[in-house]
């Protein structure tokens, strides 16, 4: 009887991880490396919310000295609240049991009490790694999962009006006040796409330039 290897190539089925979508600002962090080494396939972006996206799924990363660090300077909240608009969200904190206070007047008690606050009132998880191998492995498992379409952009409740100055502000270079600016002025999109060159370039400057640029682009599925 022929001999059957179980563990060959050929009888190993291989399972193609999602995309790992990392934001621009990671690029430098060891994270990156680790998730290359396990072969992950990871994308940068500039991402409006979060570190990272795999599927439906939005992850901000933290070592625990910048959680303290945001914490103080209340900038945590407004991230918790911007990974409140996607589906599902996860908060990873990193090396807490190097957490050093000596430098603030919080103690430990109040650490774990914004920690409770997240899971409870935020229903974040929250998911405490050693370092960035240990983050990169968890980020790599949850890429394992069925694979779903990765949207770039927070699911927000929104008012028609406001969806519309989503819309724009999604441009390079059309900020919130450049947005309304344009929707007060020409009252729809479809006004503001069709509007002349000249037009649009006097009233908004070289930023006409950028948007047009992009809304003759061709898309290109990959």
């Amino acid at each position: 009887m022929p001999f059957f290897d179980i563990f060959s190539k050929k009888s190993v089925k291989q399972n193609k991880s999602q995309k790992i979508i990392v934001d621009n600002r990671e690029k430098n962090s060891l994270v990156v490396s680790e998730l290359i080494s396990l072969n992950n396939d990871i994308e940068f972006k500039q991402l409006e919310i979060a570190d990272y996206l795999v599927g439906e799924t939005a992850i901000e990363r933290k070592t625990i000295s910048d959680f303290i660090s945001s914490m103080l300077n209340k900038r945590l909240f407004l991230q918790l609240k911007g990974l409140k608009q996607y589906e599902k969200s996860l908060l990873i904190i990193e090396n807490y049991q190097s957490m050093d206070l000596s430098s603030t007047n919080l103690n430990e008690n109040a650490i774990k009490g914004l920690i409770l606050s997240i899971s409870l009132e935020y229903k974040i998880p929250i998911i405490f790694t050693k370092n960035e191998k240990d983050t990169a492995i968890h980020l790599s498992l949850l890429a394992k999962k069925k694979k779903t379409e990765i949207s770039l952009r927070a699911k927000q409740k929104m008012t028609d009006s406001e969806r519309l100055k989503f819309i724009l502000e999604g441009f390079p270079g059309i900020g919130p006040k450049t947005a309304k600016k344009l929707l007060k002025n020409y009252k729809t999109l479809k006004q503001v796409i069709n509007v002349k060159e000249e037009e649009l370039s006097s009233f908004i400057g070289k930023k006409a330039e950028k948007f047009l640029e992009l809304i003759n682009k061709i898309y290109k599925s990959k």
